[in-house]
């Protein structure tokens, strides 16, 4: 079947399945792939052009003006809506169906209760910060850790001052969407103890799910002492 994927973690689970697509984002890190422009700006005419027999896209990560673009040109369009850790089971159950590919579900870690609330910041100028409902988040929920900005939707504008009078316990700072470094590791002391993580364990689902958590969590548990 040729697939293409227009989200980074779809484009990792197939590979981990054996099921390299025909193309992928630039985002996806897959350099050996054709790349077809990024997850809110997909070439629809570059797609059409690979005659793909399906497109794989998600509502949180693609946009919908690109799904209707796909759909117009005549191509077949498996749409995943992906918001929280439950929903990863059941989502690529029917994208392995759909590919043909025998898989399972790994178990995951058992969840925490929560005990600690973080800030976490997914973007700078204007600062936002990750809440609820959110794949992120509820893997963050798992790890018994609680958003600061749950209550506020799932990407929340926020500033700096905001996020301080709030108490979290910790600052993650994951390494994407945007790449907090040691640069901005002063203004985020500022607001609470700060942690750097993965921005792909957090955010990136799939065949890495399983093995995120236990990585998160081993990184959080050094943080906690």
């Amino acid at each position: 079947m040729r697939v293409v994927s227009l989200v980074p973690s779809v484009t990792e689970t197939l590979t981990a399945w054996g099921v390299d697509p025909v193309a992928c984002t630039r985002f996806c890190e897959r350099d050996d792939l054709v790349a077809v422009g990024g997850t809110k700006d997909p070439d629809v005419g570059a797609i059409a052009a690979l005659g793909p027999d399906l497109v794989v896209v998600d509502v949180e990560e693609n946009r919908r003006e690109d799904y209707t673009a796909l759909v117009d040109a005549g191509l077949a369009v498996y749409v995943l809506h992906v918001r929280s850790l439950a929903d990863v089971g059941s989502e690529l159950d029917g994208l392995a169906e759909r590919v043909g590919v025998d898989w399972t579900a790994p178990r995951l870690p058992p969840s925490v209760p929560v005990s600690r609330r973080a800030f976490v910041p997914i973007w700078r100028r204007p600062w936002m910060a990750l809440g609820l409902p959110t794949y992120g988040g509820s893997l963050l929920r798992h790890l018994g850790i609680e958003p600061v900005f749950a209550d506020d939707g799932p990407y929340a504008t926020t500033t700096l001052d905001e996020a301080t009078a709030r108490h979290p316990d910790v600052v993650l700072a994951p390494s994407e969407p945007y790449p907090f470094t040691d640069r901005q590791l002063p203004e985020l002391e500022a607001v609470g103890p700060t942690v750097f993580v993965d921005g792909k364990d957090l955010f990136w689902w799939g065949a890495r799910t399983a093995d995120a958590i236990a990585r998160l969590a081993a990184v959080l548990d050094g943080s906690s002492g």
